[in-house]
């Protein structure tokens, strides 16, 4: 009597890609403006400034930091690639435009300034 031969086959599909999520992004984001809103030192608000920026633009976008931390990594592509509605992402883009002025100023009152606006426009979006 003959041994039976069995033949495995492995599928090397990838494994169907997340859906991003883009509300704990907006979470995500809004935290690390409101740590820069309340920020006691320049370096600080900068810091939390560039996690924030990182959240909304994603890796890839204007102003986006590999040397800074991205809280976001893993929920999605960014808040504005993520983002389908057209007003939001306007709405988003001018919070872009807060955090990285925030970011170009030595003036902690400016950047603590920038860093409510960017929160703000974050919260309207949920």
């Amino acid at each position: 009597m003959k041994t039976p031969i069995y033949v495995v086959t492995l599928s090397l599909l990838a494994p169907p890609a997340l859906a991003a999520d883009l509300k704990g992004e907006i979470v995500n984001a809004t935290e690390h403006a409101e740590y820069a809103a309340a920020a006691p030192t320049i370096a600080e608000a900068h810091a939390h400034l560039h996690h924030a920026l990182n959240c909304i633009v994603g890796p890839g976008g204007n102003g986006f930091d590999s040397k800074e931390m991205n809280p976001c990594a893993g929920s999605g592509s960014g808040i504005i690639p993520d983002e389908s509605d057209a007003a939001a992402r306007t709405a988003l883009e001018g919070a872009a435009a807060e955090a990285r002025d925030g970011l170009a100023s030595d003036d902690l009152a400016k950047a603590k300034a920038d860093a409510g606006a960017v929160a703000g426009a974050l919260k309207g979006l949920k």
